[in-house]
């Protein structure tokens, strides 16, 4: 027998990529990180819970008023109230263009907040893009002073603006509800935003603008301005949102039913002793929050971009 039968042979040792190297526990790194599938839906059913609890009080009005604008006026009031109507009929919708010019106001309202929000995207472009890139004697001076509009109350300024639209003949027209807000304190937060937006460009866009040959309003057509789409997709939610709702001004402005705006009308559904027919004033506000969501719906991604984009640099 040969010396290499009489020597026992040796167990061979495992490579290292194996088995997984144990912890002081005796389990392995991958089975330690790996979360239970229960707990994982465990987990989602908790946030899809917490957030239809948060989503209630936003969702319930609305489903309040479409609901109640389906109900008889008693109904509306009776307790315990109910969720849903136990007859329910469109007959306040009808009543809603019997009682007042409806789509004539409804017209009114939102060709003001087209053109408001047309015109106030214009000028914050322009303010905002030269507040943001060119540079002159007491710029920064003359953004504060702008920015102090932010600061003062409409409240403050309709009894000034009152007489001078009062001496200028446009008493009852849509004039002031579209020339003061476009050129007024409401379009400073679009021209801080735009300012914001445009601030963050690098300057090496404008550099090339200027090596094709391109003026400073050149750049700013071809190059600053496609870039702010989001900035301006949010300055336009903002605009067409305090167009829409405006109330005060056009009650200082208009007396004839033909030119009044939504909010204005909608409080003039009242029976013969003063009161509010509530279920008719329900089914009027619900069709005027329709050009709202759809608004908000169709624009809502580049309304959070531009937020973000936006921000408080510079």
């Amino acid at each position: 027998m040969s010396p290499d039968q009489l020597t026992p042979e040796r167990p061979t040792a495992a490579p290292a990529s194996a088995a997984p190297v144990a912890d002081a526990r005796g389990s392995s790194p991958a089975r330690r990180t790996r979360r239970p599938f229960g707990s994982q839906q465990l987990g989602r059913a908790a946030l899809v819970f917490l957030m239809i609890v948060v989503a209630v009080p936003f969702v319930f009005p609305i489903w309040w008023m479409i609901t109640s604008s389906m109900k008889s006026t008693s109904e509306i009031l009776s307790l315990p109230p109910s969720l849903w109507p136990e007859s329910p009929s469109i007959e306040s919708y009808r009543q809603v263009f019997e009682l007042q010019p409806f789509a004539e106001q409804y017209l009114n309202s939102l060709y003001i907040a087209v053109l408001v929000t047309v015109g106030t995207m214009a000028v914050a472009a322009f303010a905002g893009y030269a507040f943001a890139r060119i540079r002159f004697r007491g710029s920064n001076a003359l953004f504060v002073l702008v920015l102090v509009g932010l600061l003062v109350p409409s409240e403050v300024t309709i009894v000034p603006l009152f007489r001078m639209v009062n001496s200028a003949g446009l008493i009852d027209t849509h004039w002031p509800l579209i020339v003061i807000p476009i050129l007024g304190a409401p379009s400073v937060l679009a021209t801080f935003i735009m300012r914001q937006f445009f601030v963050t460009l690098p300057g090496e866009l404008e550099e090339a603008g200027r090596m094709d040959g391109l003026s400073r309003f050149g750049i700013f057509a071809r190059i600053a301005l496609p870039l702010s789409r989001s900035a301006l997709a949010a300055v336009a939610i903002f605009t067409f949102l305090k167009s829409w709702n405006l109330y005060l001004e056009p009650l200082v402005y208009l007396s004839t039913k033909s030119n009044f705006t939504l909010p204005q009308a909608l409080t003039q559904y009242v029976d013969a002793y003063g009161g509010p027919i509530w279920n008719v004033q329900l089914a009027a506000t619900t069709l005027t929050v329709i050009p709202v969501l759809i608004v908000f719906i169709a624009a809502q991604r580049q309304f959070i971009e531009g937020l973000a984009n936006s921000g408080l640099k510079g």
